[in-house]
């Protein structure tokens, strides 16, 4: 049976970046739309009508022996209430979001079965580290030091935003705008990290560091913002510029790279490192890039501005943390 709640949030949150209605067409607990737009909406119910692609010789023939052999490619995700990146449908049990599509389209390229396995965030590295997963597809950021353990086939620009209660006065430039303020994050994120850079950069310069606040998932920060309990919240612009449009009662006050200053963060399929996959992802992904499919599912969920133009692999990450 559908929660309730889950249907609520699904609906909220994926009222896209011009404001996503009820469409005027269809069952409106299932697709929402954006207003003015012509055609379909997006489609939050378990019919996913996916687009797929057809197998490509080449990206297959990179496969190590026995993946091919398998014949199945164990995806690891996570998935909560965080449109469009990665969450249920309406039957509270289909994944559906950019990360599924852009996993199931390398899956298709590959001539494998795509087998999802769902976890939370920190136990994705630990499936990739003991062989459980061949790749994770969740909004996972290139960074220098999770290249000494995984390979990374790059799939996405990587931004994040500082998002507050709507009318807050205050906007986020630097490390000096977040001095002393409340900042939620997810824990174990390259945006935390980047926040704990922040944090320590204020400290040495004489000034207040940054208060981290965590919690479980979006709607709770959601809440804590309403309440007051936090001054703003740091996490993937995808979720942020939806969760704007939909609810009405935040702002963006800062987007900044993934990566940090001087470098755009890129979102990559990750695999343990030197494990053989890498190169038959980047294959896989150039393949859709070139036939199309990939910019189908990108527009799909409003995110054509985070598209790449050919998979990187293992290029210049987030920074190291210093010492």
């Amino acid at each position: 049976m559908t929660s309730r709640r889950t249907l609520l949030a699904a609906v909220a949150a994926l009222t896209a970046l011009g404001a996503l209605t009820a469409c005027g067409t269809g069952d409106p607990t299932t697709e929402i739309k954006p207003d003015g737009q012509k055609g379909p909406g997006v489609n939050i119910g378990p019919d996913q009508k996916r687009i797929r692609t057809e197998k490509s010789a080449e990206a297959a023939a990179a496969l190590p022996e026995a993946v091919r052999k398998r014949g199945t490619l164990v995806i690891g995700v996570s998935a909560g209430s965080s449109p469009p990146l990665g969450f249920y449908a309406t039957d509270d049990k289909t994944l559906i979001g950019v990360e599924t599509d852009l996993a199931t389209l390398v899956a298709d390229a590959l001539g494998l079965k795509p087998d999802f396995q769902v976890v939370s965030w920190e136990n994705l590295f630990v499936g990739l580290d003991s062989g459980k997963f061949d790749a994770a597809f969740s909004n996972v950021t290139v960074t220098e030091e999770r290249k000494d353990k995984y390979d990374f086939a790059t799939y996405r620009l990587d931004d994040l935003a500082f998002e507050a209660k709507k009318g807050a006065g205050w906007k986020v430039r630097g490390p000096e705008d977040v001095s002393g303020k409340r900042i939620a994050v997810g824990s174990g994120t390259n945006q935390e990290k980047i926040l704990v850079d922040w944090s320590k950069e204020n400290e040495k310069a004489g000034r207040k560091g940054v208060d981290i606040a965590y919690f479980q998932n979006s709607t709770d920060y959601y809440l804590a913002l309403q309440s007051g309990r936090i001054d703003a919240y740091l996490g993937p612009n995808p979720s942020a510029a939806y969760h704007v449009a939909s609810a009405g009662q935040t702002e963006v006050i800062g987007k900044f790279s993934g990566a940090g200053v001087g470098l755009q963060g890129k979102i990559a399929a990750t695999t343990k490192k030197d494990n053989g996959l890498v190169k038959a992802y980047a294959a896989a992904l150039d393949h859709v890039i070139e036939n199309g499919s990939y910019a189908k599912v990108l527009e799909r969920w409003g995110l054509s501005t985070e598209a790449v133009e050919k998979s990187e692999i293992n290029p210049p990450g987030l920074p190291r943390t210093a010492n």
